[in-house]
C-alpha cells in the first residue's frame, strides 16, 4: 500500500516527487511509502529545448531533463520507489484505498497524483468522468484536463501541470507539481500548513 502514488515522470510529477521526498524528515512523513510510475512517452519535454526557465542551463534538452531529474530522485531520495515502464490503464476505489492497474501490475495506494500530458488520448478508465476541454489552450488542439478545484480531482485524487489546466511551460508544471507536494504534506500535518525546503544554516 503506497501512502502516494504518482502517475507520470514529467516535470510536473517528478516535482511533485522531489518536495514529498525531501520531507522525509518530518515526523509525519517518516513511515509514508511514495512511489511514482515515470512514464514519458507523452511528456511535453521529449521534443523541448529549454532557455527560459529558472534554474534550468539554456539549452537544456527536454530528453536530458527527463533522464537527470529520475537520477535526482533516485541519488537524493532513494526512499522514494521509481516504477519505470509501465502505463496506467485503471484507477477504481475511493480515499483512502485506490487501485491502480497498469498494463504490468496492480497497485494500492491511499491518494493519487495525476501528473500526465494534456493529450486528448488520454484513456485512463476511472477518470474519464472528470474529463473536460482545455481551457487555456486554442480550441483547434483540441487538449484536455481533469475538472478539478485547485488542483484537487475529489478525496485523494490530485492532478498537476496542463492536465490541471495549467499552460504549457516547465516553470508552470513544475509549480503545480510542487504545490499538490505541499498540499499533501499539509494534510499529513493534521491540516497545518506545511512546506519543505533545505537552508545552508541547518
Amino acid at each position: 500500500m503506497f501512502d502516494v502514488l504518482i502517475i507520470g515522470g514529467g516535470v510536473s510529477g517528478m516535482s511533485c516527487a522531489l518536495v514529498l521526498g525531501s520531507a522525509k524528515k518530518k515526523p509525519f512523513v517518516t513511515d509514508k511509502k511514495i512511489g511514482v510510475i515515470t512514464h514519458q512517452k507523452t511528456s511535453s519535454l521529449q521534443e523541448a529545448i529549454i532557455n527560459n526557465a529558472y534554474g534550468v542551463a539554456p539549452g537544456k534538452l527536454g530528453t536530458d531533463l527527463l533522464v537527470e531529474s529520475m537520477q535526482h530522485l533516485s541519488e537524493i531520495y532513494p526512499h522514494i520507489e521509481q516504477i519505470p515502464n509501465e502505463k496506467v490503464l485503471k484507477i477504481e476505489g475511493e480515499f483512502s484505498e485506490f487501485v491502480v492497474t497498469t498494463n504490468k501490475n496492480t497497485y494500492k495506494t491511499k491518494i493519487i497524483v495525476v501528473a500526465i500530458g494534456y493529450s486528448n488520448t488520454f484513456k485512463i478508465e476511472g477518470l474519464m468522468q472528470h474529463v473536460e476541454p482545455h481551457q487555456k489552450t486554442l480550441a483547434e488542439k483540441q487538449r484536455i484536463q481533469l475538472k478539478n478545484h485547485d488542483h484537487k480531482v475529489t478525496d485523494g485524487i490530485y492532478v498537476t501541470g496542463t492536465l490541471a489546466g495549467w499552460r504549457s511551460q516547465v516553470a508552470i508544471a513544475g509549480g503545480s507539481g510542487a504545490t499538490v507536494a505541499t498540499d499533501i504534506l499539509t494534510l499529513w500535518n493534521d491540516g497545518i500548513q506545511t512546506q519543505s525546503h533545505d537552508s545552508i544554516k541547518k
